[in-house]
């Protein structure tokens, strides 16, 4: 299995690989259990207020750049590399998922979301094997019978949408059940996949502007986006002092 350097972003890690749907495919089919977290400068900013998320990520097997802010922090300390958006990464497996032959589990999201979402990439994806859905909205004794459902079914990759940062403390505290699969939080790439919601115009999100629009689609997450500012004075801060990015191997 290859191998990633592992960086350091305002204390956070995140792996960088010129392949990671050949990785993850790989632990996929080997039945490796993996947790993803896709991480921009909103949840690293949470995860400096929350020691919990912080922990999450900390023990993560993979951590990718899905955001703009995470990207040119890496560039102002001399990483040249481009941002993988989790949606795009979630959507490689999926594209790949009848070859793969490994099953697919979406969870989160309003009622009638996800299911709409797993119908749209069967007729996509002709072979493509969907165990099974449940919207994100369920009482604790739907919660339980959804736990044993899981055990049952065992699928081998679980979308979580959730939002940040309930999808990734939920998937920490609920990867036991199925200790093989592949966990990815997904946010809100559901209503995306269902059409409920659009992404980005191609030319915002080479400007580095996606949240721009995301704003403009839900103009409440707006005390939300004040993060941003705030993790660009810390990055900037830290270019200033010049502090080093730690780095390691990826087992």
């Amino acid at each position: 299995m290859s191998e990633a350097p592992l960086f350091s972003v305002l204390g956070l890690p995140i792996h960088l690989m010129d392949d990671y749907q050949g990785w993850l495919r790989s632990r996929l089919q080997q039945g490796i259990g993996t947790h993803v977290v896709t991480l921009n400068a909103e949840m690293t900013m949470q995860a400096e207020a929350n020691a919990a998320l912080a922990k999450i990520i900390h023990q993560a097997e993979l951590v990718i750049p899905d955001g703009a802010g995470v990207v040119l922090y890496l560039r102002l300390q001399g990483k040249q590399i481009q941002r993988y958006p989790g949606i795009e990464l979630a959507e490689s497996l999926l594209h790949s998922g009848a070859e793969g032959s490994w099953s697919v589990f979406f969870f989160g999201g309003a009622p009638g979301v996800a299911e709409t979402a797993a119908a749209i990439w069967q007729q996509q994806v002709p072979g493509l094997s969907i165990a099974g859905t449940q919207h994100g909205y369920i009482s604790p004794t739907e919660a339980e019978e959804f736990r044993q459902t899981l055990i049952q079914l065992k699928p081998q990759l679980i979308f979580v949408g959730l939002g940040v940062p309930r999808q990734e403390l939920w998937i920490a505290q609920h990867r036991f059940l199925c200790p093989q699969a592949t966990w990815i939080g997904v946010g809100g790439s559901f209503d995306v996949w269902a059409g409920v919601k659009s992404r980005a115009p191609a030319w915002l999100a080479d400007n580095h502007l996606e949240w721009l629009y995301r704003l403009y689609q839900e103009p409440w997450r707006w005390r939300r986006m004040l993060a941003l500012p705030k993790f660009a004075r810390k990055a900037l801060v830290d270019r200033l002092t010049q502090k080093p990015s730690a780095s390691r191997m990826l087992p």
